[in-house]
């Protein structure tokens, strides 16, 4: 169910959101949070329902590990706990595979990659190491579970910090501002939504044809190559940014407010400007959760390379289990410079 399908705007929105604010302004915040996070788990269950399972299970396991860590006692033997439980997810559905290729070996098992396993992942390790740090407020179940499964960002982002959104949850009420809440977040949806269907897909047209014709190994014209590289530049631009316009505004249309991911990325003067403007909640994830921890510029040149070096590749790998991929996020090291100011 795709957020520009015609399922998802003429009959899972409407229905979501009417029900979410004649709940809350009958009933409470605490019902409509329920209401949230059903709709949520069926928004998930609808690409696959096996996986809803590892989401459920994914969601209960690291609040735990939170409580946990909240308890002082052995936290920093939780913090591990955490970590290597969700990394060891990302690894086995996303990696396995590319790793075995990579030592010449296959899997006796075929493992399919679970949607958005990436995104809930990466939410999940901030609230541990927030936890850990003191910094992610303490919250009952069910808000956890809205902040990790909420429907808008669970597939792609953005990418949010727990104690900027979970007391957003812990708030939700509907009163005389719901109103002007649908209506920003409508207009923000819709101009997602052209993006993707007008600019987007319409550029979709000169760029596939380019793809498959080099697959097929046919020849291009000068003319064809470019007019198809650009027109790929601007269509993975408008697909990406309409994607998370619309996510910020159906976010928005519940009274959640997500932080900007794009900012006019193609005007950036360099590739350290441009990775401020383009995924920015992941730059962010980038810098605060692996660069930093790392040690950042506080080592001397060589350790600040190093860092920049192991952020950029992993940040590659992050896009798709291939080496594509990381050679993609290694030729950023020479010219993007501290991911400390992404």
């Amino acid at each position: 169910m795709l957020f520009n399908s015609v399922l998802f705007v003429a009959g899972f929105l409407p229905v979501a959101l009417g029900v979410f604010l004649l709940v809350a302004r009958l009933w409470g915040g605490r019902l409509a949070r329920i209401w949230l996070l059903v709709t949520s788990l069926f928004f998930y269950a609808w690409w696959s329902l096996s996986f809803l399972l590892l989401l459920a299970g994914s969601i209960a396991i690291n609040f735990v590990m939170g409580l946990q860590i909240q308890r002082r006692a052995g936290k920093r033997l939780w913090l591990i706990c955490g970590l290597a439980f969700n990394l060891g997810l990302l690894v086995f559905f996303k990696y396995a595979s590319f790793i075995a290729e990579a030592f010449g070996a296959t899997l006796p098992i075929q493992i399919s990659l679970p949607l958005g396993i990436s995104f809930f992942t990466f939410q999940q390790i901030m609230f541990i190491v927030d936890t850990y740090l003191q910094d992610a407020p303490s919250a009952p179940f069910l808000d956890y579970a809205c902040f990790v499964s909420f429907f808008p960002h669970v597939i792609a982002g953005p990418l949010v910090r727990p104690k900027t959104i979970i007391p957003q949850f812990a708030n939700l009420k509907a009163g005389v501002d719901s109103l002007r809440q649908v209506s920003e977040g409508l207009e923000i949806f819709l101009l997602g939504l052209a993006k993707k269907l007008v600019l987007a897909d319409s550029l979709a047209q000169f760029a596939d044809p380019a793809f498959v014709a080099v697959s097929n190994h046919d020849s291009l014209t000068l003319i064809e190559a470019w007019v198809s590289l650009l027109a790929y530049g601007l269509q993975i631009y408008f697909d990406f940014s309409g994607y998370s316009d619309m996510a910020i505004g159906l976010a928005r249309m519940f009274g959640i407010r997500f932080p900007a991911n794009f900012h006019s990325p193609y005007k950036a003067q360099n590739i350290s400007e441009f990775w401020k403007r383009w995924n920015i909640t992941l730059s962010a994830f980038l810098r605060d959760y692996l660069y930093i921890p790392l040690g950042g510029n506080r080592h001397g040149e060589g350790r600040r390379i190093f860092n920049v070096m192991a952020t950029m590749l992993l940040g590659g790998l992050w896009h798709g289990a291939a080496i594509r991929f990381a050679l993609w996020g290694g030729m950023h090291v020479s010219v993007r410079g501290s991911p400390g100011s992404a």
